[in-house]
């Protein structure tokens, strides 16, 4: 009896942890989508843009694209 609950456990513990990295999986065609009733400076867009660089969230060309994004808003 005491193998099938320590294989239960095993089990649930392998679904969570699978479960968990289902999250971390990333693509290339990844896209950030803004919403237009939330206004924010153009600062404060490149300041979370560089922090989010800084964080290697991000590639170089992803930065620059989404750099020239912002840039060509009105202000």
């Amino acid at each position: 009896m005491k193998n099938h609950i320590r294989w239960m456990a095993c089990a649930a513990i392998a679904c969570a942890c699978f479960a968990s990295l289902a999250g971390c999986v990333s693509s290339s065609t990844s896209r950030v989508t803004v919403q237009e009733g939330v206004k924010f400076s153009k600062g404060r867009e490149l300041d979370d843009l560089v922090r989010a660089y800084d964080a290697q969230a991000m590639t170089r060309s992803e930065y620059e694209e989404l750099r020239q994004v912002i840039m060509k808003r009105p202000n």
